[in-house]
């Protein structure tokens, strides 16, 4: 039986995604920081379900994911979906440092920790979801952009060295545009994505295991337009979105 280990399952994306594996009957593994919502996700599926509370800030995050593969008795495919991310216009440090903790630290703990099993095991297949954010710079959230153009970069480096090392691991870098869940923090954002629908397409690119998976068809193109723009022309467009 298949297994996978979802990284940021308490809420929104990650939620929808251990959904449709439990749905699919694979045993999944779920972490986060919040145990009840943990909890009451597993009691649908206690025979199906592991869960380990991880906080990817912290600095025993790679030892908690570890225990979490042991109780579920391996790893076939593994997700990170946690992140976080604030407009910023203000340039408040806090939020700046906050998003690269947990972006920038808590990503490069769990992607190296997976990194790792697979390299041991022989094979697997890790996912990672950043965000078409990572394709231009978002002057209303300049960190949120550059840990997602950082995550971007990271699987690139990571897809290399595991054919350096004649690996049999495969990467998924997963693209959404704007979804509906609390990182959004209720403001209205064009093209908005539903979580649930996000997750049946996010499953999709799993299975077919696609390099790069751009989160759903609008975005493509939008994406493919946005590479097209100079930078001159780009850094004279006002892209915010204040409105809650």
């Amino acid at each position: 039986m298949k297994k996978v280990i979802i990284i940021g399952a308490t809420s929104g994306i990650g939620e929808e995604i251990a959904k449709i594996y439990i749905a699919q009957g694979w045993q999944v593994g779920i972490a986060g920081r919040r145990e009840e919502a943990l909890t009451a996700l597993a009691a649908t599926a206690p025979a199906q379900v592991k869960t380990q509370v991880i906080d990817v800030t912290c600095a025993d995050a790679p030892e908690q994911l570890q225990s979490l593969i042991e109780k579920l008795g391996g790893m076939d495919l593994f997700l990170l979906s946690s992140g976080i991310g604030s407009q910023n216009v203000k340039l408040e440090p806090e939020i700046e440092l906050n998003t690269a903790r947990t972006n920038v630290e808590g990503f490069i703990r769990m992607v190296t920790t997976a990194y790792r099993f697979f390299k041991e095991q022989g094979s697997g297949h890790l996912a990672v979801i950043s965000s078409v954010a990572g394709t231009k710079g978002l002057g209303s959230a300049p960190a949120y952009s550059a840990t997602k153009r950082f995550q971007n970069t990271y699987i690139d480096a990571l897809a290399q060295l595991a054919r350096m090392e004649r690996l049999s691991i495969q990467f998924t870098d997963i693209r959404p545009g704007f979804v509906a869940t609390a990182l959004l923090k209720n403001r209205k954002y064009p093209l908005l994505m539903r979580a649930d629908s996000t997750a049946q397409h996010i499953v999709k690119a799993l299975t077919n295991k696609k390099r790069v998976a751009i989160i759903d068809t609008r975005y493509a193109i939008l994406v493919f337009f946005w590479q097209l723009i100079p930078r001159w022309v780009w850094e004279r467009l006002p892209i915010r979105n204040d409105k809650s």
